[in-house]
């Protein structure tokens, strides 16, 4: 059987979350930096275009835990962030405009 679109994009994430972490399966800073950069540019370019340097405090934000890195659960947190946030552009508002940020 194949995997239905929103299987397959959750396998996706899935992979784009293992590709960055380690042994141990979580995102160290550095790791999470790139990860951003590496795939979410034209995000990072609008918020860069509005001021914002949304890169500055991502890990601290993200780790809700305080160990200095970021798990699976903390990963998806991080991506609803960035979801709601297009979601908000789908319906007019600037990208890299919400309150999340």
């Amino acid at each position: 059987m194949s995997s239905s679109q929103l299987e397959q994009a959750i396998t996706d994430l899935i992979n784009l979350f293992h590709k960055y972490s380690g042994s141990d399966d979580t995102i160290e800073k550095e790791d999470l930096l790139r990860l951003m950069k590496d795939n979410f540019p034209n995000f990072l370019g609008a918020c860069e275009k509005r001021g914002r340097d949304y890169l500055s405090n991502i890990f601290e934000k993200q780790d809700k835990n305080k160990d200095r890195k970021i798990d699976f659960s903390e990963f998806l947190s991080l991506l609803a962030d960035i979801a709601t946030d297009y979601h908000n552009h789908s319906h007019g508002a600037q990208l890299c405009s919400g309150g999340n940020q």
